[in-house]
């Protein structure tokens, strides 16, 4: 049955030990084992540890020369022990990433808007400091993409409300074309009215322009049917911080955007809005939601009442239904009668690189497509779409 000491008992045992002329024996610690209380038990297994060094510096003195002698102090330093010794080069510090997170003496590329810790709207549009990539670095936007496009039909003559922007000839292109979209933005500030230790707002710039290709068209000399440019200006303010298990509206702001073409008449087509805009999430679940309202033109108007076509509103759904495959709708709506509008659907799947077996920079981007606006020259005119083709992983 074991017994159990009080601290004063400890103490007790090893005033004992102490008396004796004998070392103290090493097996003298197993009646540490027995003390109950923390404190006592290590004081007890202390006074141990003194009596042993005691009893070895006994053991190694000679009884012919009586006390031994003390040994000399070690030097503190390489250099009290040589001078002529350079100091041992100091450790550095461990790096904190931006996510306030150690990660040794170097930086990985999981820190701040690519760090899996936090969310995807939060590392999207980095509305916590620790989801912060700073500002002026250029990132991904709308899908980066190269596709070939399939389509019920091709807009051989742009017509619009406006006589002096409607083609008066047909062009014989094909209704098989490939699509091209290049898509960046940059942040230029942060924390201008909302800063922090857990959320920031910030001022973005974006800029996406998409080509239609006639690669497929030599008798046309392969010719670019209408290429769109479309930059933009959005503050964004976090809302909501991230809550697992829970819809959270995460982000709101506001944007300017200008879209045209870039032609001459009589295919020329642009026009400016203002909107608004907001972002709710739950786990793998997002929704991105916009409404505008156009700009009166101050000049020649070269698509009227294209707000009825293209719509004033648009809501787009993701789902990340795994690490390798991501979907997307994108549904766009007048707000008025006739409901004209139109509707997005697209597949993103991970390609693996064949030398590691880990996902590689590139996605196979399946895309298809009904309404209206799938360009601004066809602002007007309806059109299905399918699309396969690559698209590159927001950097």
């Amino acid at each position: 049955m074991p017994v159990f000491l009080t601290r004063g008992a400890a103490g007790l045992v090893f005033a004992s030990l102490a008396a004796q002329a004998q070392p103290p024996s090493p097996q003298a610690w197993q009646a540490c084992t027995a003390v109950a209380d923390p404190a006592a038990r290590l004081a007890c297994f202390d006074g141990w540890s003194r009596s042993q060094g005691g009893a070895s510096a006994s053991a190694n003195a000679s009884p012919a020369s009586g006390p031994a002698a003390p040994a000399a102090a070690a030097p503190a330093t390489a250099a009290e022990a040589d001078p002529a010794a350079p100091e041992p080069p100091v450790p550095e510090p461990p790096v904190r990433s931006a996510a306030g997170t150690r990660i040794g003496l170097r930086l990985t590329r999981l820190e701040g808007c690519r760090d899996p810790r936090y969310s995807s709207m939060s590392r999207f549009w980095e509305l916590e400091p620790g989801a912060d990539c700073g500002t002026f670095g250029l990132r991904g936007y709308r899908p980066i993409s190269i596709g070939v496009v399939a389509s019920d039909s091709v807009n051989r003559r742009p017509t619009s409300d406006n006589p002096l922007n409607t083609a008066l000839t047909d062009v014989d292109y094909r209704n098989t074309e490939l699509r091209l979209q290049l898509s960046v933005r940059t942040k230029v500030a942060k924390g201008l009215l909302v800063s922090d230790e857990d959320e920031s707002d910030s001022l973005w710039l974006g800029y996406t322009q998409q080509s239609y290709w006639q690669l497929f068209t030599p008798a046309l000399s392969r010719p670019f049917r209408n290429t769109d440019h479309e930059p933009e200006i959005m503050y964004v303010a976090p809302v909501q911080s991230a809550l697992p298990g829970r819809w959270r509206l995460r982000y709101a702001g506001v944007g300017v955007a200008h879209q045209s073409n870039g032609q001459s008449l009589p295919l020329s087509r642009s026009w400016n809005r203002t909107y608004l805009m907001a972002g709710a999430e739950h786990g793998s679940l997002q929704l991105h939601g916009r409404v505008w309202r156009r700009a009166a033109e101050a000049g020649t108007d070269d698509n009227p009442a294209v707000s009825d076509w293209l719509g004033r509103a648009e809501l787009q759904a993701i789902w990340s239904a795994d690490a390798d495959n991501l979907w997307s709708m994108t549904a766009r709506h007048s707000l008025k009668r006739p409901g004209r509008g139109s509707i997005r659907v697209e597949w993103f799947r991970a390609l693996a690189d064949k030398g590691t077996g880990s996902s590689s920079g590139l996605q196979l981007h399946t895309q298809l497509f009904a309404g209206y606006g799938d360009s601004l020259l066809d602002y007007n005119r309806r059109r299905v779409t399918f699309s396969v083709g690559l698209s590159l992983v927001d950097w």
